[in-house]
């Protein structure tokens, strides 16, 4: 299995890749695209960039036709139009427009901490626009059943960020980034440097600032919810994940459909970044009926 000592520069694990941006009506969603076949739209957490799936792009395009985006509200995307009631109305909805301009009536989804929600959202709202789905470490739904506590609440991530837009150094965006990681060795500088360089545009600075102040209120939805997702669904947990530990993701798992549950172990809440191979492998797997 590699390890991240393996890995080289963000640069040279996308080689091969186009990064672009994809301009419609209402929003423009910046991509880093490259493969054929069926479409694979990799959606990062909060907070986070298309470079969430650097390690991961180019062994998946030898499948698939992969676009990892910079989500509405995040990275170099489109920032407006918010809305503090439902803004993840706007984030689904420029995904779609996105799918729109490249003529993709469908798409298999993979959706990371914030990602995972709008990818559920996507299989509620829009089961017809979605091949198989692969719900990553986070969720939103309000279980009735008494679960174990978080390891390290996300609200720790959120105030996390805040501190570090309120006084931007380095040292306090490595430390940020722990947050996903099972070690912090995983963070590497070039890490910390992008993301210190994404969170300086000041369009940028000033959403994350919206979302971690909680100007911006996520949906909630109920256990039943889960049983009407009618897409294929994988949900892929890890040992560590910070916010939610591994009983929560099994137990999501139990509630939809015919759904199957991978546990990522050594693994905090970025699996597709610490161990991109075994992440890599899974996804294949599934999305090819072999899990």
């Amino acid at each position: 299995m590699a390890t991240e000592s393996d890995w080289k520069s963000i640069f040279v694990e996308l080689l091969g890749s186009e990064v672009r941006f994809i301009t419609g009506e209402h929003y423009t969603t910046r991509v880093i695209e490259a493969g054929s076949g069926e479409p694979l739209i990799l959606l990062h957490g909060g907070g986070g960039h298309a470079e969430a799936y650097a390690r991961n792009v180019m062994n998946l395009a030898n499948h698939y036709h992969v676009y990892a985006v910079d989500m509405l509200y995040h990275g170099m995307s489109s920032m407006e139009p918010g809305d503090a009631e439902d803004y993840q109305h706007h984030m689904v909805a420029a995904i779609l427009e996105m799918m729109d301009i490249e003529g993709l009536p469908w798409a298999h989804f993979e959706g990371e901490s914030m990602g995972a929600h709008i990818t559920f959202r996507l299989g509620l709202d829009h089961p017809n626009r979605c091949g198989k789905l692969i719900i990553n470490t986070g969720h939103q739904v309000n279980f009735r059943k008494e679960l174990p506590k978080p390891l390290n609440s996300v609200e720790n991530a959120f105030r996390l960020s805040r501190e570090y837009l309120d006084n931007p150094t380095t040292e306090g965006m490595r430390e940020r980034l722990n947050w996903l990681m099972t070690t912090p060795d995983r963070v590497t500088d070039e890490l910390v440097d992008l993301r210190v360089r994404i969170w300086a545009l000041p369009e940028t600075a000033a959403s994350m600032r919206r979302i971690f102040n909680g100007a911006y209120k996520p949906r909630q939805y109920e256990e039943e919810d889960c049983a009407k997702l009618t897409p294929p669904v994988l949900v892929f947990w890890t040992e560590f994940n910070p916010s939610n530990p591994p009983e929560t993701g099994e137990y999501m798992a139990s509630l939809i459909p015919g759904a199957k549950y991978y546990c990522m172990k050594d693994a905090a809440h970025w699996p597709q970044w610490e161990h991109p191979v075994e992440h890599d492998d899974v996804v294949v797997k599934f999305l090819q009926g072999k899990l």
